[in-house]
């Protein structure tokens, strides 16, 4: 089996045509769909970006034990056990997190890989004395932090003057170089090529051919990245920022619909798995927020889509699925596609059955952040669950890989480390149970910890089916305790650390 694994990140599906999206056209997702089977109840699992990663490598769950990190000596890869299968893994990416010490374990997993620089804050043109004055001139002052070095956003506008034309584009050349790959081993039997690009993730910086289809009437300097906070911009500033949002999704569409056309060209569609996601999606305004990490997980972050084509099903292409699925359903869906036994310790279900016909079921997906709360749907409500206590700060790491996106974990956190008993996934191995640093910066600032500052942290109920905006909460008490339930269980099923549990039930 040969499979081809699209991946985008912060890839909204309100914006998708085949999700009912109208705010762009999306002619080539239109495309997939005719030529796919659409899943209505996909979710995500751990936030953010790595966090999502290592959900779908390791086909588990891991925001209830440690934050942002590595892969674990302990964590099944499904590119690694792919490759010692003899399959062979490539792995096309612009996303700089691999690269940073808070990901450094996962693009090494693969047979190969082509790293394409230039997207956010990745350090890669060296500018010593940058025309700063300049700069400030060019972009927002809520994105011109370029004194400090050590700022998200210091890179950015160094990055951007080496992007001139479309071609100089990170996403551009990132499905520039899966074609290369499928040009050369489409006769090939037995690979895997993962092309992932960090688009339509903010900053939202696109060609001007994109660009240029959405009007708007601000005049200011640049302003394409929206900070994680509430909407705090003037009207014409958020439509300005939505556009530039929009036009990456005409991008990622464009971008979609090359490798659509080369499967058509080649005939990859007789003997080539085709499967699209993201890690997650992106508030932009929807209750009053942008950006992700802070407020509750809404269905703009949390209902992601996913498309799937088989070969051996391709007489239901165009149909939908309504089963429940997240992300760490995408590894052993890998395994069993290409006939590897699936490891015990994943807990993520296979899709491929699901591919044949629609199926009643009763799964569920657990999902959140780590030291926030934790939220569960079936398909037909989301119960968003906080502790009574949120301002309690007593989580612990579990992790014998201590990094923050960015750094090691401070010598002060590392003092409290002390050996764990192995969890039921570690393969007999010990972990360090590291205290949480709560005065440590936040992800997204200089050195990348793992406080977010949560805000709204109510517990509430939606009915997804009829509200799927959630702007009504439900006060149902029978929903309430049966989601209750559905959580516990999953709590206990994920081996969540005893205080993990304790905080949020007194069992």
């Amino acid at each position: 089996m040969k499979t081809v694994f699209l991946l985008f990140d912060s890839l909204n599906r309100r914006m998708l045509n085949p999700y009912g999206g109208t705010f762009v056209e999306t002619p080539n997702f239109n495309r997939l769909a005719k030529n796919s089977i659409t899943f209505d109840n996909h979710f995500i699992g751990s936030m953010p970006c790595m966090p999502a990663r290592r959900d779908m490598q390791s086909g588990r769950l891991s925001f209830l034990h440690r934050s942002w990190g590595p892969l674990e000596p302990f964590d099944n890869s499904f590119p690694e056990i792919l490759r010692l299968k003899k399959t062979y893994t490539h792995l096309v990416t612009d996303h700089n997190h691999y690269f940073e010490d808070g990901g450094s374990t996962y693009h090494n997993r693969y047979n190969s890989f082509d790293f394409i620089r230039g997207q956010e804050r990745d350090p890669w043109k060296a500018m010593v004395e940058p025309p700063i004055e300049r700069f400030k001139e060019m972009y927002h002052k809520s994105q011109s932090d370029f004194t400090d070095r050590e700022s998200r956003f210091y890179f950015y506008p160094i990055n951007s003057e080496y992007i001139k034309e479309e071609k100089d584009f990170p996403s551009v050349q990132c499905f520039s170089s899966g074609l290369d790959f499928l040009k050369t081993n489409k006769s090939a039997k037995d690979w895997f090529l993962q092309i992932e690009t960090f688009d339509p993730h903010e900053p939202f910086f696109a060609p001007e051919r994109f660009r240029k289809k959405f009007k708007t009437n601000y005049s200011g300097p640049r302003l394409d990245w929206p900070q994680y906070d509430r909407v705090k911009e003037t009207p014409d500033e958020v439509a300005e920022l939505k556009a530039n949002y929009f036009a990456l999704i005409s991008l990622c569409d464009f971008l979609l619909g090359s490798v659509l056309d080369f499967f058509d060209e080649n005939n990859l569609w007789e003997d080539t798995t085709l499967i699209l996601t993201t890690d997650h999606g992106f508030m932009l305004g929807e209750h009053d927020w942008w950006a992700k990490n802070r407020m509750p997980l809404y269905n703009e972050i949390s209902h992601i889509p996913l498309f799937i084509y088989h070969p051996d099903y391709k007489h239901n292409n165009g149909q939908r699925r309504s089963v429940v699925t997240q992300n760490i359903d995408l590894m052993p869906t890998f395994l069993e596609n290409h006939n590897i036994n699936i490891p015990k310790e994943v807990q993520g279900k296979s899709l491929l059955s699901f591919l044949d016909k629609e199926k009643l079921t009763n799964h569920s997906a657990l999902f959140g952040y780590w030291g926030g709360g934790v939220n569960i749907t079936d398909g037909k409500y989301t119960y968003f669950k906080y502790p009574e206590n949120m301002s309690r700060k007593d989580p612990f790491q579990y992790t014998l890989m201590p990094t923050h996106l960015r750094q090691f974990f401070t010598l002060e956190e590392l003092k409290t480390a002390q050996m764990e008993k192995p969890f039921s996934f570690t393969k007999g191995v010990p972990v360090m149970k590291i205290k949480n640093d709560d005065k440590g910066p936040s992800i997204g600032n200089s050195n990348g910890g793992d406080n977010m500052g949560f805000v709204d942290t109510e517990s509430a109920l939606y009915d997804i089916i009829n509200d799927p905006g959630q702007l009504n909460k439900l006060d149902d008490e029978t929903i309430i305790a049966t989601m209750n339930d559905l959580i516990y269980d999953k709590m206990i099923e994920n081996d969540a650390p005893r205080e993990v549990v304790n905080r949020f039930f007194k069992k």
